[in-house]
Formats: C-alpha cells, sequence, structure tokens
C-alpha cells in the first residue's frame, strides 16, 4: 500500500493508485484552494524528493510517482512522454479536475508540455522548471554528465533522498532515459495554448539558457524567471524562490 510522504501532519490527503493502458501511477493529494497544482517529477526521481516545495504552495496539491519510479510499479514496456501524458490525464478526468496547473521538473517538464498540448481542457497553467532535454546536446552522455557537474555541492540530504529514488527506479532507468532524450519537445511547445512560465537556475547545466529562450520564443507569452544560486534542482532543493514564482504565476491564470 502506498505510503504519505508529503501531506503535513493532521491535513487530510488521498493517496490513489490509479491504473490505466497497462501502467499504474501513485497520486498523493492534500490541501485545498483557488488552484490546484500537480506536479510530475523528473527523471529517476518520485514524489518524495518534492517535500519542501509541496509544502510551500498555496492550494491543492496533487503529487504523483510515475510509472516505474517511486512506490508506483514498473510498467511492462517503458512509456514516452505522450503517453506518460495521456496516463495522467485519464487519472485527471477519473477525478474530475479540470482547469489544473501542472509543475514539471526536468523529464516532467517534457510530460507537463505534452499534456498541454493533448489534453488542453485538464489544463489552465504550465510550470516548465529546469526543462529537457537541450535540443543541442541530445544525447546520453551529455545528459549524464551535466545532472553530475549539477549535483557538486548539493546538500547531502538532497543527495541521499535522490540516489535512494534513483535507485527504486529499478533495472531500467538506462532505458528510462533514453525515452526522454528521443523525445523532441521543441515540436510540443508551440501547440500549448495556455499561461507558460519557465524557471530555470542560474547554475542549471542541463536547462541552459539558451534552450529557455527557445521554449519562450515557442511559445506566444510565455515568461522566464531566472533563480539566482539555484541548480538544476531548484524545485527540490531551498525551493522558497520557486514556490513564490509559481504561486504568483498561479494567481495571475
Amino acid at each position: 500500500m502506498p505510503e504519505r510522504l508529503l501531506a503535513p501532519e493532521g491535513t487530510p490527503a488521498s493517496i490513489v493508485e490509479f491504473e490505466h493502458g497497462g501502467a499504474t501511477l501513485i497520486a498523493e493529494s492534500f490541501g485545498e484552494g483557488a488552484h490546484t497544482f500537480v506536479l510530475l517529477h523528473g527523471i529517476g526521481m518520485g514524489r518524495s524528493v518534492y517535500l519542501d516545495v509541496v509544502q510551500r504552495l498555496r492550494g491543492r496539491v496533487i503529487a504523483i510517482d510515475l510509472p516505474g519510479f517511486g512506490e508506483a510499479p514498473e510498467p511492462e514496456r517503458t512509456l514516452t512522454m505522450e503517453r506518460h501524458a495521456d496516463l495522467v490525464a485519464a487519472f485527471l478526468r477519473s477525478s474530475g479536475e479540470s482547469g489544473v496547473i501542472a509543475i514539471g521538473h526536468s523529464m516532467g517538464s517534457q510530460i507537463a508540455a505534452e499534456l498541454a498540448a493533448r489534453h488542453p481542457s485538464l489544463v489552465s497553467g504550465v510550470v516548465l522548471a529546469g526543462p529537457t532535454v537541450n535540443s543541442a546536446k541530445r544525447n546520453l552522455g551529455a545528459q549524464a554528465a551535466y545532472l553530475l557537474h549539477d549535483l557538486i555541492g548539493e546538500r547531502p540530504e538532497v543527495l541521499w533522498r535522490g540516489a535512494r529514488e534513483y535507485l527504486r527506479g529499478g533495472p531500467h532507468l538506462i532505458r528510462k532515459m533514453r525515452a526522454t532524450i528521443v523525445h523532441e519537445p521543441e515540436k510540443v511547445y508551440p501547440r500549448i495554448d495556455c499561461p507558460v512560465l519557465v524557471l530555470r537556475g542560474a547554475k542549471d547545466p542541463l536547462a541552459p539558457m539558451s534552450w529557455c529562450r527557445e521554449i519562450i520564443d515557442a511559445i506566444p507569452g510565455a515568461e522566464l524567471e531566472v533563480i539566482p544560486d539555484h541548480g538544476h534542482g531548484t524545485l527540490i532543493s531551498d525551493s522558497e524562490p520557486a514556490a513564490r514564482l509559481i504561486q504568483s504565476f498561479a494567481a495571475r491564470t
């Protein structure tokens, strides 16, 4: 049975295991307010690593473990970014959700973009945090090197939490990484028809400024915010600046 990982003590929460099309996700929902935030994690991660940011958001939060990550069971075959988005959409529809703000971090940004483009009635706004995969460096070696570089100087508890989730990602992690790299989000961005906020840590090697500018050029009206002294884990470690920017963005959507 999935565990409650994110909701503060005394806060009513629900945990759902949802299966659709041969894949299963885990969703932990809690809080209430004018906005519903759906958090989609990065490669090798799970909802547990986002404890800091989800507890700073004011509103209803739905944090998801995607198939084969966190507490969600391994699917029979690795999902594409499109299939991930369709699974999340099926879950939202089954839960009666619409008009959510999809927050995608790293790989999750690719899924959030697909969700908004493929299922626009479900999404009122999108936050792309540390968006991947830089079109100029679309190969496994470059992305792995950037990730290792970004981890230098991280706090031990952040490294431990991340390492634990990578181990839980299972033996198919390389295959999952390839699924993110073959995806071409630049072809998805022009199809997004809702407000978009791009968040970049100033020291993020996986989401260079040139790539973030390419994204905002592709999405009419998209906003870009750069968070000083942060790297790729801007939603994981010291997330107050990111949470504040997301909350402000939500108030304008």
